[in-house]
């Protein structure tokens, strides 16, 4: 069977190297070392790097001697009590901690492709003097980390990117929008971005113990939390044992969301079903989507959500792709589905959506050959951000889809207004009839394919189009 489709933000090329994130032998090495790249983030931000061309914009990956001011005194992992003590390896609460100066987070390494794994195991770096030195010394690729400097001086942030090495050769240093700089990626940048930014989220938002409400700490090169109640040194006189000194908990570790997205056709393969969120900007409509929720197959949450959204009954549900999503840290999971367009469409069930219709693929073909059918400016995308924050935090009361389908039929007039006032609009001017998203979403992706015949077992698409 052949690769799946590898969406934008997927396809990691590190070698993560899980089983060596607890060595502070290892860890301490490689930040340090000149072959290390470092992704800095400010409030969520990447830095971006624009070349002295002026035009092309990349992900900059600033060098260790870059950093080495924000990272604080050695040893970066595996800090003990006091700035500079060593931990003992021996004790797992300070397995590679890091207790104090700007968070880290250890990304993996970009191995070298010569047809064999470089990679080491982590019995190399149990040794000590001389054999740690030279396992160290045959690590071969470009490791990555991150570093985020929320909490540094803005001055001096400042001053370390202007004396920084990309600055020196002219490229200019600034943090931006991550959905609006994502779009200037290739492969390989959106496929660590994804994981930078996701990790970095995750450290930056949580910053107590969910079961005793103490601070915590870094572990394993930013992939653990431990609440700083189960510190050797902690005062925990009078003080209930924190519940998570024993047992696995999943809010130690990252977490992942699962979302599915999904495109609704009809049978014959000539429609798809497209919903307005009424946050959206401008004349922009996208496949539905939503998050899985517990005891729940993504069968049942791709018929649940449509359901949900549109008032609509979906069978026959196929995957297509996943996709990860940095924002904060979702896994966007692909399905189309099919459904009858004569059924009546809702929206008043939990509200969400301002407006849902169905269109014929000669629509989307056209929406999609125009030149600003899914070209999204950065204003658009700090709207989107706002739309998909707000979704996230949404609460639906479990009356709200009991009370609605106690009402009478939905306005279907008002609807019709509704796309009526878009196409006129779209008419006196020179604009797509509307807008769906680029193919750096997967929303673009299953679009795309469904309208250019790609989705198998779905009607082809008119010779031509292809």
């Amino acid at each position: 069977m052949g690769e799946t489709y590898v969406n934008f933000l997927g396809g990691s090329p590190l070698n993560r190297l899980s089983w060596l994130r607890q060595s502070p032998t290892f860890l301490n090495a490689i930040a340090v070392s000149p072959a290390s790249r470092w992704l800095v983030f400010q409030s969520g931000q990447p830095l971006i790097s624009t070349l002295p061309d002026g035009r092309t914009r990349t992900l900059a990956r600033l060098s260790s001697s870059d950093v080495r001011s924000f990272l604080g005194a050695e040893p970066l992992f595996g800090q003990g009590q006091n700035a500079g003590d060593l931990a003992s390896t021996e004790t797992p609460v300070l397995e590679a901690a890091r207790l104090r100066d700007a968070p880290i987070v250890f990304l993996g390494l970009h191995e070298p492709d010569h047809g064999k794994g470089s990679a080491l195991p982590s019995a190399d770096f149990s040794a000590k003097g001389e054999a740690a030195t030279a396992a160290v010394a045959n690590i071969e690729g470009t490791p990555y980390f991150t570093l985020d400097v929320t909490d540094i001086e803005t001055d001096k942030v400042e001053q370390v990117l202007s004396n920084s090495e990309a600055a020196q050769k002219g490229e200019k240093l600034e943090f931006s929008e991550p959905r609006a700089a994502m779009g200037t990626f290739d492969m390989f940048q959106a496929a660590v971005f994804a994981e930078a930014r996701s990790m970095v989220d995750w450290n930056a938002r949580n910053k107590f113990c969910p079961a005793c409400g103490s601070a915590v700490y870094s572990l394993w090169a930013g992939w653990k939390l431990s609440c700083s109640s189960l510190l050797p040194w902690a005062d925990n006189a009078g003080r209930k044992p924190c519940p998570s000194a024993k047992g696995l908990h999943n809010f130690a570790h990252p977490r992942t969301d699962a979302v599915v997205i999904m495109a609704v056709v009809d049978e014959s393969g000539d429609k798809i079903l497209l919903g307005r969120n009424k946050k959206f900007p401008g004349k922009f409509y996208s496949t539905l989507a939503g998050f899985i929720e517990p005891g729940e197959s993504f069968e049942d949450a791709v018929k649940r959500e449509i359901w949900e959204e549109a008032g609509v009954k979906v069978w026959n549900v196929k995957y297509h792709s996943t996709q990860p999503w940095p924002y904060p840290a979702n896994l966007m999971v692909g399905f189309y589905a099919f459904a009858d367009p004569s059924s009546p469409i809702r929206v008043d069930l939990d509200n969400e959506l301002e407006d849902a219709r169905w269109y014929t693929r000669a629509q989307v073909l056209e929406v999609l050959a125009h030149p600003e059918g899914s070209n999204f400016g950065r204003r658009e995308h700090r709207l989107m951000a706002a739309a998909q924050e707000e979704k996230n935090n949404l609460e639906h009361p479990p009356q709200q889809g009991a009370a609605a389908l106690a009402h009478s039929d939905p306005n279907v007039e008002q609807n019709k207004a509704k796309q009526q006032e878009i196409e006129a609009a779209a008419k006196e001017g020179d604009g797509p009839l509307f807008k769906v998203p680029p193919k750096t979403a997967i929303a673009g992706v299953l679009i795309s394919d469904w309208a250019h015949g790609r989705l198998p077992g779905v009607g082809q698409a008119p010779r031509g189009n292809l």
